[in-house]
Order: C-alpha cells, then sequence, then structure tokens
C-alpha cells in the first residue's frame, strides 16, 4: 500500500545479499509492513523463490513444513525460502533445526521466517535455533514515518498513528475504530494468542487489555488493575495477560528503575502501548481530541514508544510523589528523560532524580522538540 521503505526492509535485504549461514528472523506486531516488505524483497530476489504463509485458523503441522521446505529445495540452489507466521506451526523449531542443519554450510536456501507472537518465536528461537539466525525488529509506524508517507502532523499522529491500512478511513472516526477494534486487535487476542496460548477466562483478558490501552503511561498495581475488571481473577493471572499482551508486541511493561533488581521486578509496571492508535480506539472520539490531560498521556506514550525502540534498558522512576517519565541505561549511561506533556507531575521530580544519581543525563522533551527531532531523522530520538 506505501511506497516508503522501512528501516527493517532495508537491513533485511542487504543481511540476504551477504549469504551467511544464518536463518533471517524478522519478528513484529501486525499489519505494520512485514508481509509487505518482504514480498517486496522476493520480487526482486534474482533467483529462485517460494513465499509460504502458515496464517491460517487450522494450525499447519510440521509435515506441512517439510513438504515447503523440499518444493523450496527443489527449485535449486540460491531459492529464497520465506516462511510468514512460522508460530502457527506445530513444533516449528525443532522441524525448522531438523531441516536446516544439513543444509546449513551448503547455503542451498536463503531461509526468511516471519513472526507476530514474541513468546512464541522467542521460546522456539532458544530452544533449538541457538546459533542458527540473525534476528530482525519491525516496529509501529513512527510519527517520521507517518508524517512523510501520509503528511500528518502531531496531532493526527497522536489521534491514529501506528498502523498505516488504517490511514484510509480517518475520516470517519467510526470506521476507523472499528477497523483498529476488529480487524487489527480481535484477530491478535483471538487468533496470534489464544491460538497459541490457552486463555482460559477470554473476557477477563480481552478486559485486561482494554483497561491497559485506556491507561497509557500510569503506574498502576496488579491489584488496582484486579480491582477495576469485572470479571473475577488474581494477580498471577492478570500479570500472565499483561505478559501475554506484551509478547504480541502491543504493549510494554516497564520496571521501576532501582539499583536493587528485586525491588525492580516486584514493582508496579508503567504500561506504555505501542501505538497511540491501541489507546485511541476504546476512547470517544470527544475525549481523544479534546481532553488535555488525555492528549498528554497519548503523547508521552508516543515518546515512550520510540525510546523502547532504541538499545538499552527502559524504565520508569518513582519516589513518593517524584516521578521521571522515562530512565534508559545504555552503555554504561543514564539517561532520565522527563516528557513536558499537559499531565501535571511533581515540578522537582528531575532535581530528585538527580540528587539520588548524579551522574544521570537529563532530556526534556516538548512536542515541539520531538516534531524537531522528527524532521532530522529517521529515527527521532536516536542521538539523545
Amino acid at each position: 500500500m506505501t511506497g516508503i521503505i522501512r528501516h527493517f526492509e532495508s537491513t533485511l535485504s542487504e543481511r540476504l545479499k551477504q549469504n551467511l549461514p544464518f536463518i533471517q528472523v524478522l519478528v513484529g506486531p501486525r499489519q505494520v509492513g512485514k508481509t509487505t516488505a518482504v514480498r517486496r524483497i522476493v520480487e526482486q530476489w534474482n533467483g529462485p523463490k517460494l513465499f509460504v504463509s502458515a496464517d491460517d485458523p487450522t494450525p499447519k503441522s510440521a509435515a506441512w513444513l517439510s513438504m515447503q521446505w523440499k518444493l523450496a529445495q527443489q527449485k535449486g540452489p540460491g531459492t529464497l525460502f520465506v516462511v510468514d507466521e512460522i508460530q502457527k506451526v506445530d513444533s516449528w523449531s525443532e522441524t525448522i533445526k531438523e531441516l536446516y542443519d544439513p543444509i546449513r554450510e551448503k547455503r542451498e536456501l536463503s531461509v526468511v521466517l516471519l513472526g507476530s507472537a514474541s513468546l512464541s518465536i522467542q521460546s522456539g528461537l532458544s530452544a533449538a535455533l541457538t546459533g542458527r539466525f540473525e534476528l530482525n525488529r519491525a516496529t509501529h509506524w513512527s510519527y517520521t514515518e507517518s508524517a512523510r508517507e501520509f503528511g500528518w502532523d502531531l496531532r493526527q499522529y497522536l489521534l491514529y498513528g501506528g498502523y498505516p491500512a488504517a490511514s484510509l478511513l480517518i475520516d470517519s472516526d467510526q470506521r476507523w475504530r472499528s477497523f483498529i477494534l476488529d480487524s487489527i486487535i480481535e484477530p491478535v487476542l483471538g487468533r496470534d494468542i489464544g491460538g497459541i496460548v490457552p486463555i482460559l477466562k477470554p473476557a477477563l483478558f480481552r478486559q485486561t487489555f482494554e483497561l491497559a490501552m485506556q491507561h497509557p503511561c500510569r503506574i498502576i498495581s496488579y491489584n488496582k488493575l484486579l480491582g477495576q475488571l469485572q470479571d473475577r481473577g488474581n494477580t498471577t493471572t492478570i500479570r500472565h495477560y499483561l505478559e501475554l499482551i506484551e509478547g504480541a508486541f502491543l504493549l510494554k511493561l516497564l520496571p521501576r528503575f532501582s539499583g536493587n533488581q528485586i525491588r525492580a521486578k516486584s514493582s508496579s509496571p508503567k504500561l506504555l502501548p505501542l501505538a497511540p492508535a491501541l489507546s485511541q480506539a476504546y476512547q470517544p472520539e470527544s475525549l481523544s481530541r479534546e481532553d488535555a490531560t488525555w492528549q498528554g498521556y497519548v503523547f508521552e506514550a508516543a515518546v515512550g514508544a520510540e525510546l523502547a525502540k532504541l538499545q538499552g534498558k527502559l524504565s520508569y522512576w518513582s519516589d513518593g510523589n517524584f516521578e521521571v517519565d522515562f530512565i534508559r541505561e545504555v552503555d554504561g549511561r543514564t539517561i532520565a528523560y522527563e516528557v513536558k506533556s499537559k499531565r501535571t507531575k511533581h515540578p522537582r521530580s528531575l532535581e530528585r532524580f538527580v540528587q539520588q544519581y548524579p551522574r544521570a543525563e537529563i532530556q526534556i522533551l516538548t512536542p515541539d522538540i520531538f516534531c524537531e527531532l522528527v524532521a532530522k531523522s529517521d529515527v527521532p530520538l536516536s542521538g539523545l
């Protein structure tokens, strides 16, 4: 649909040209252009190729995968073999290992595996394919990409951003909202997650997701979340459901920054939706457009989603009423990011943090600064 070449596409294309003995694995959320990008690479491939998809309500078997592999081999040396939604194939990692090891050094096939369920992919890679793959990550569309492709300003991105196909429907709020809920969110919750992991309480699972999207960039305890849900459950179940949602690239659970790792792991998470559209789809149009506090939370989440794409560990910091929005640890540096949105925070939070961590660096991000960074770089916050 779009003409933009995303960074992961360029990286994957270059790696395939090198013909190294590694499987290329591309992971990321649904509807952000993974399949489109790989199909473009397949079309431009100078040699035999085979593209197959396991994206079907009925799970594909290991025998199906073996048959597709043999069909690719029959096309001859130098064949590009791509499997979309690989996590939906039973015993996929063990099967790939069994098929790949005998031909690895011969380099008969260039293999690309696509997936949209991180937990399933990561467990499969670590269980059977250690040392045999390179990981490529696709992310939700950034403000940079949306501005260049659709001409959006920041206000439009914070209302609709993350999924390029939905850009065709923004003239009708109802159609746009229905598309996000029915064509993006529901397939992920029902098929991508529910088709792989047993969900014992589907209604509670969906309520948990909806509540998380309605609280972007909030620090909220599992007990408090549980108290707002209609169906009965327990904190262990809620934590598990949020981790499944995180594994589908819809949410990031930020831990509290602390020198004590045990304390950090036991703290309440900060809920970070990874695209504005995910939160806006559950809000009335009037709230999305007119409530300054809500807009501030969505902007903060958009900044956090950009930071989450960068190298390093991302967390938040709080001490009583003091809070610093994001803490990034990378290459021995600790960087504290204060997002100047329209929500009220203690004005001396950064000062309090620096008193405790005097070697920390500080970055202030306002909407104007954010837009300036977008104009300068494909990765807005990479220089900070």
